[in-house]
């Protein structure tokens, strides 16, 4: 076994001894990644994970993407953190990240923290009609008429994600052009990218804290759409965007394209459809093809781009004052998540599965880790979910993939939602499985990977 397969094992046992308190409703039988094992994407993934693990060399991107369990950010900073603590030596930048606590009442992860003293509009991707542009981060902020200053302070103190490389996303109608303070020295941009719509700032000296300065005058406005963290260190960067309420449409909404080629992502974690599945009028074949097209959007820049698919968890919606009903769209979405790996060669985690099923959610409200809205996690619940999917995940890292050779392998490209017409899903007990999957039993709704 090389070294840092070692390392991944060893880690996996630690945090399963952490763990000390035993969840008997989980199906931790269920915690795999189902996909099917002649998936080229997948391959391609794991060799060159494996390759940047070892040699220390080359980078690889990962973006997680959704909704409010992803703004909130003890989710993704929870597998961050487990994926960083299994390969320490091949940390890379921190990614891309967006201030949202700059607006007033808009949540920020805890792991950087944000301060603005003036006031900015904040325009998101589940607005009916948009007044500012946003990109692939779902969210604006646009500072007007008076100079602006936004602090970035970085607050997680477990990796060093000193920046030297700063890319600032965002629009000016009236030409206004932004500057970066940090350790009391104030610079321009390095150069500015137009048909990007990017500023870019290589520092003299790695920083953990800066001043972002949107000097707006009279009439002027900065719409502010995300800032990329970059490192000079070879390694892993794992990026997480996400908006309370946002559906897969709404991801529409943004201009995807000069963002997606800034971090080009190895590997996509898909975390979108809990409040698609909140409609009454959910339609599940309309959630496959917008889900389609936007696989289209990221395989356009990145062909070999790995999908994992997360199900959604089991929710309750609200019926009255005090009383709640079991979401069953959720049965939906976790067909359609089977279909999508399928059709994209990606891969599924049964998040629904794996936490218990169907009305699972009370349980996991009785043991503290589900809030009362039957929606959303406790700080405690998201922590545990991003513990189990890395489990899932580092089993799969574990194994002996063969060293990346020189030619690439073709990838799958995603079916267009748009371009080629997709058959609907057919029912759950009659929908074949995509090849490596089987289902344990007839009786049993469960696939299992091969």
């Amino acid at each position: 076994m090389s070294s840092s397969r070692l390392l991944v094992l060893l880690f996996c046992l630690f945090a399963a001894a952490v763990q000390a308190q035993d969840y008997p409703f989980l199906n931790r039988e269920a915690n795999v990644l189902h996909y099917d094992t002649n998936s080229a994407p997948m391959e391609f993934l794991f060799q060159k994970w494996q390759r940047v693990a070892t040699t220390g060399q080359g980078n690889l991107s990962i973006l997680h993407i959704g909704g409010s369990h992803v703004q909130a950010g003890t989710l993704p900073h929870r597998l961050r953190t487990n994926i960083l603590s299994a390969y320490p030596t091949v940390v890379g930048g921190r990614g891309l990240v967006f201030p949202y606590s700059a607006a007033a009442k808009c949540n920020n992860p805890a792991d950087y923290k944000v301060h603005c003293a003036e006031k900015v509009l904040l325009t998101r991707n589940v607005h009916h009609q948009p007044e500012y542009p946003m990109g692939l981060c779902g969210i604006s902020v646009t500072a007007q008429d008076v100079p602006t200053r936004i602090q970035l302070l970085n607050s997680d103190r477990q990796f060093d994600y000193s920046v030297s490389r700063i890319v600032v996303l965002g629009h000016s109608p009236s030409g206004v052009i932004p500057s970066i303070s940090y350790n009391g020295y104030g610079t321009p941009p390095s150069y500015i990218d137009s048909a990007n719509h990017r500023y870019v700032f290589n520092l003299r000296t790695a920083v953990d804290s800066f001043d972002l300065i949107l000097p707006c005058g009279p009439g002027q406005t900065f719409t502010l759409t995300g800032i990329y963290l970059g490192s000079r260190n070879h390694g892993i960067t794992y990026s997480s965007v996400g908006v309370n309420g946002a559906a897969v449409p709404d991801y529409f909404k943004c201009s995807l394209t000069a963002d997606l080629k800034l971090l080009r992502p190895d590997l996509v974690i898909f975390g979108i459809g809990i409040n698609d599945a909140h409609a009454t009028d959910f339609d599940s074949v309309a959630f496959k093809n917008n889900y389609l097209r936007l696989c289209d959007s990221i395989r356009a820049v990145n062909p070999h781009c790995a999908f994992i698919f997360v199900t959604n968890n089991d929710s309750y919606r609200k019926t009255g004052r005090r009383s709640y009903a079991v979401n069953r769209n959720g049965l939906q979405v976790r067909d359609v998540c089977y279909r999508l790996a399928q059709l994209t060669g990606g891969a599924v985690w049964d998040q629904f599965e794996v936490m218990g099923g169907l009305k699972s959610m009370e349980k996991w409200q009785k043991a503290k880790l589900a809030q009362a809205d039957k929606v959303h996690f406790t700080r405690t619940g998201y922590q545990l979910v991003g513990d189990l999917f890395w489990q899932a995940l580092s089993r799969e890292l574990q194994k002996d993939w063969q060293p990346l050779g020189i030619q690439e392998p073709k990838a799958v490209p995603a079916p267009s939602a748009t371009g080629q017409k997709v058959q609907p899903a057919t029912p759950s007990a009659e929908r074949p499985l995509p090849r490596g999957l089987r289902r344990k039993s007839k009786h049993s709704s469960t696939p299992t990977a091969r």
